[in-house]
């Protein structure tokens, strides 16, 4: 190593590796940063003058200028490390810039001749050959923004208490994290590099619609200015002059150059379907353990925003009150975690069927949800979302969720429709199965049923307890207290799309 101790590429490994993980950010635990690091370096040592731009670009924070540090692009893009795939460049730009980095919020620099997006057979990871990008075309003045979305989302291990903003949990960890973690808007104000203005959609993906959360969100129990969506089928959103000083928002989608004002993107957003809304919103079902305990909660339409808490009206509407109800099955342990759920979580219905989640509790819930899986570049049922006290954060999209169950059904039915080819002895051609060539994907494909569907439309929350790898508890069946929540409007549009599947003439059975 130079008298000066930064590493050269004629360094061992664990010379090189060390001093890279001196320079990393904190939004890793220590074991995937080192593996993530020992692996990157391997792929660099046949490569010393790359490797040399990294040693460069990462020990000086980018102050002196730095060739591509390139790796082969995979089949589909990612890299995995630990267990978890993702972006080589954004989890590399993770490690040693912006541990809060979304996937989407990365732009290359103009000299960068293997960026990701350039499709390239091999990837430029260098961290400083990127730049945090911020959507154009708002004016934030008077806006006081904070982050509250994935884009603050920290990685976690531990169960942890919320007593403010000096005590949120460390993130050292001694193996892969899958518990990712949601703090209020207002327990860390963010780098003003990393604030993220909402997203304006142009015309062509107005799929995405307000349901990214790109417009100004109301205060829970505010009952002017929410979007309201009647069964007169026509959605109708009240754009409110005041939103208390604050824009709850997701990371930014990189867009044409063209955008559409946030006024007209709430106008102009119709109603997925013609099918009249559901009387009731959802139905919530308690659990203890794997056991359900009490009857299911319906909450009205009428009544967007229902509160779930500990304490003992049994009088209904827009409340579902834990504490009276009774089990003799129920532990000393369940006991306890109940007397801690306190004022429970507040459950709100946006637009046409979209859902946020404001945490009243004391205590951080534990979510299962997929819409927050994907925007934080996770597989769908590969994290647990913690959320913090006073946390208000978007838990389901009611447009992503139709979109994947178009995807999954029609995914299954030529998956299905393939494998019936191939047992009748037709080799079926390369687009006949939607892309899905080997036999074992195909298998797996035609495999997705209506259960698999319907898991979409339901959204799973844990009170106090957490779950998943990086607890004693591996499943939410496995937690004291726990509620499912089947959201109707979803429901309905599943109903619809398997309606118009077209289902294959039954073989006979030999």
């Amino acid at each position: 190593m130079s008298i000066t101790n930064t590493p050269t590429s004629n360094d061992a490994c664990l010379s090189i590796v060390h001093s890279l993980m001196c320079h990393r950010q904190g939004g890793e635990s220590e074991t995937f940063a080192k593996r993530a690091i020992e692996s990157l370096v391997k792929k660099l040592k046949e490569k010393k003058d790359e490797l040399d731009s990294l040693i460069t670009a990462i020990t000086t924070n980018g102050a002196h200028p730095s060739k591509c540090v390139t790796i082969q692009r995979t089949l589909d893009g990612r890299l995995q490390v630990a267990g978890r795939k993702g972006f080589p460049h954004v989890i590399y730009a993770r490690l040693w810039r912006w541990p809060d980095l979304h996937k989407n919020e990365l732009k290359h620099v103009k000299y960068c001749q293997f960026a990701f997006d350039l499709k390239c057979d091999s990837v430029c990871v260098n961290p400083y050959h990127y730049e945090r990008v911020v959507s154009p075309g708002i004016d934030l003045s008077g806006l006081t923004l904070t982050s509250s979305g994935p884009s603050s989302a920290l990685m976690v291990k531990d169960e942890y208490d919320f007593d403010g903003p000096q005590s949120l949990p460390s993130i050292e960890g001694g193996h892969s994290i899958q518990t990712i973690q949601h703090p209020p808007s207002s327990s860390r104000p963010a780098p003003s590099e990393s604030f993220a203005t909402p997203n304006l959609l142009p015309p062509a993906e107005a799929s995405t619609s307000a349901s990214t959360s790109s417009f100004p969100a109301i205060a829970a129990g505010s009952g002017s200015g929410s979007a309201t969506w009647s069964r007169t089928n026509s959605f109708t959103p009240n754009i409110p002059h005041h939103t208390n000083g604050h824009l709850q928002h997701h990371p930014p989608m990189p867009h044409p150059t063209h955008y559409w004002s946030v006024h007209n993107e709430l106008a102009f957003q119709p109603p997925i379907s013609n099918h009249p809304a559901p009387d009731y919103w959802c139905s919530i079902a308690y659990f203890e353990m794997d056991v359900q305990v009490g009857e299911t909660f319906k909450v009205p339409s009428s009544c967007p925003i229902v509160t779930v808490d500990g304490y003992v009206d049994p009088s209904g509407g827009d409340r579902f009150c834990l504490g009276q109800l009774s089990n003799v099955h129920r532990t000393e342990a369940i006991e306890r975690a109940r007397l801690h759920i306190g004022k429970g979580v507040q459950l709100e219905c946006k637009g046409e069927g979209d859902v946020w989640v404001r945490c009243l509790s004391d205590h951080a819930v534990f979510v299962q949800s997929y819409y927050l899986d994907r925007e934080a570049g996770r597989a769908p049922g590969d994290a647990v979302h913690k959320i913090y006290p006073s946390a208000y954060i978007k838990v389901f999209d009611l447009r992503q969720c139709h979109r994947q169950m178009q995807q999954q059904a029609a995914t299954a039915q030529a998956a299905a429709a393939a494998q019936a080819a191939a047992v009748a002895g037709n080799i079926p051609g390369p687009g006949s199965v939607g892309g899905i060539a080997p036999a074992i994907s195909l298998s797996a494909a035609a495999g997705i049923g209506v259960d698999d569907l319907r898991r979409l439309c339901i959204l799973r929350m844990s009170f106090v307890k957490g779950w998943g790898p990086d607890y004693p508890r591996q499943s939410i069946k496995e937690t004291p207290c726990w509620i499912e929540i089947h959201l109707h409007r979803a429901l309905q549009l599943l109903d619809e799309v398997l309606h118009t599947m077209p289902i294959a003439d039954p073989q006979p059975l030999d």
